[in-house]
């Protein structure tokens, strides 16, 4: 699955990556060493015309949801199934985005001890994640913009970690995945694999992340 990430770059890195043309405000652009469901994450989505960047809340709350107790349990969904559950099916086709992230956790299992780990590019590059979004409206009239995560089988790096991993998507597929008039469910599915393990790295880091209290650069830094 995926818990918990990072996203520090810089503004002007994000722009750059992701070829955003139409922007948030840069003072409401917070990193973060330790993003945890339910916080508002950075999304890259698509109009039709251009890359938008703008705030989505960690958690799927599907448009006929009577409330948001879903929430919680629509942190992640797995690509293998995406367009046959009713949670995702629709939006898998009109509502995909990307996540960008510097790095993310995973937790390594050895009987009842949990050892924390940091999962990033050797050239601690950013990358940009599958994910889908929609909108509920709270009984109140308020809109809220949620959304999920996908996730795929592990790679070799990660096998010995957990059995699953975000679905990481390569710079070409991106535009691919963004483009909203892409119906083709098919070559959609195809683009959420296992991202090639050579270009990963992992290191265990600090048990001051299991809190989503803990917000620093320690966080990132390597246990020796």
């Amino acid at each position: 699955m995926c818990g918990r990430f990072t996203l520090f770059a810089t503004y002007e890195n994000l722009i750059s990556k992701f070829d955003i043309q139409q922007i948030f405000n840069e003072a409401d652009y917070k990193g973060s060493y330790n993003i945890a469901p339910t916080h508002s994450i950075v999304s890259v989505i698509n109009d039709g015309t251009k890359n938008r960047m703008g705030y989505l809340k960690w958690g799927l709350i599907p448009s006929w949801a009577k409330d948001e107790k879903m929430a919680s349990k629509m942190i992640n969904a797995r690509s293998e199934t995406v367009d046959e559950k009713p949670s995702f099916k629709k939006s898998f086709y009109q509502r995909r985005w990307i996540i960008p992230m510097n790095a993310f956790y995973e937790w390594k299992r050895d009987g009842k001890l949990k050892t924390p780990t940091l999962i990033k590019m050797r050239d601690d590059s950013l990358f940009g994640v599958a994910g889908l979004w929609d909108s509920w409206v709270a009984p109140t009239g308020e809109k809220v913009n949620t959304c999920t995560i996908l996730t795929t089988p592990p790679n070799e790096l990660m096998a010995g970690i957990h059995d699953r991993m975000p679905a990481i998507l390569s710079k070409e597929h991106q535009k691919e995945w963004l483009h909203p008039r892409n119906q083709d469910g098919d070559q959609l599915k195809s683009l959420l694999v296992p991202f090639v393990a050579s270009k990963m790295m992992i290191y265990e880091v600090s048990n001051k992340v299991n809190s989503p209290k803990n917000n620093s650069v320690e966080l990132i830094q390597r246990v020796v």
